[in-house]
């Protein structure tokens, strides 16, 4: 299946981040393709799109595949998507335009999504929990350190994998998924999501940030990442009835939250066994 037939139908919102355009391990072709065959009425770019860091350190990496998605980009607005682009950490500079309207999208520090279903969710980067969820010091740094590593280890994996035909594979997913110091870490970022729009009386919060995708519901509120263009390779995408999905490059559902309303019918009338 072709991605432009994967990802063919319609969506009322689409969600990307951490794509990381100019640095080494952004997977630029696959997203290239993947919005190549996008329909949707709004896509929220949710931080990290370009990677300002790392072309300041210059050290950038762009080809014909960087080229592919700013075009698919501008094809989207023309076709009437809305864009709307919330910066992250990694694009920060571009926060000194939070606020204003230009002629390509919006640009805000964060907003709030309603869904076909009225479930009102935070769209945030997610940098903002970083105090709440870092280590910090030498042990952050050696994390960091290692990541790269395993990003590009990430990288020559797949490389070998796609000249025998198969499929791409997270090795630093893998990696990650085996790490209790890792995952502790990803709990609390997913506590202090889910925290904060407690707060400010919402119904879920849309992040991206630390490169793990994922879709749930916790406490009756819905913590959606839409993972990155580095590692899992996801979006999230709410259908036309605001059921929500979290998709694979190929268009394929990972993961399924439905509205509200067969939330609710669902509970009051559950299924037999």
């Amino acid at each position: 299946m072709s991605p432009a037939t994967a990802t063919g139908q319609r969506r009322r919102a689409v969600f990307i981040s951490d794509v990381h355009l100019g640095a080494r391990h952004c997977h630029a072709a696959e997203l290239a393709d993947f919005l190549a065959g996008l329909h949707c009425d709004r896509l929220y770019l949710v931080g990290d799109i370009v990677d300002l860091w790392w072309l300041a350190q210059r050290r950038a990496t762009w080809g014909q595949a960087h080229n592919r998605v700013v075009e698919a980009l501008h094809a989207l607005r023309r076709a009437g998507t809305e864009l709307v682009y919330i910066p992250g950490n990694h694009d920060r500079p571009i926060r000194r335009f939070c606020g204003l309207a230009l002629p390509a999208m919006q640009v805000r520090r964060r907003c709030v999504h309603t869904t076909a279903d009225g479930r009102r969710l935070l769209v945030v980067h997610g940098d903002d929990y970083d105090a709440v969820t870092h280590f910090g010091g030498l042990q952050e740094r050696f994390g960091d350190w290692l990541y790269y590593r395993i990003l590009t280890g990430n990288q020559w994996l797949n490389r070998v994998r796609r000249r025998f035909g198969l499929r791409y594979w997270s090795l630093s997913e893998f990696l990650k998924s085996r790490s209790g110091a890792a995952e502790r870490y990803i709990a609390r970022f997913v506590q202090a999501g889910l925290d904060d729009v407690r707060r400010r009386g919402l119904d879920g919060i849309v992040c991206g940030h630390i490169h793990r995708a994922a879709l749930v519901q916790r406490d009756h509120l819905v913590y959606a990442n839409d993972g990155d263009w580095v590692e899992s390779l996801t979006a999230l995408a709410e259908d036309m009835d605001g059921t929500l999905r979290l998709l694979s490059h190929h268009g394929e559902t990972l993961a399924e939250l439905p509205p509200r309303l067969r939330l609710v019918r669902e509970a009051a009338f559950p299924r037999a066994a």
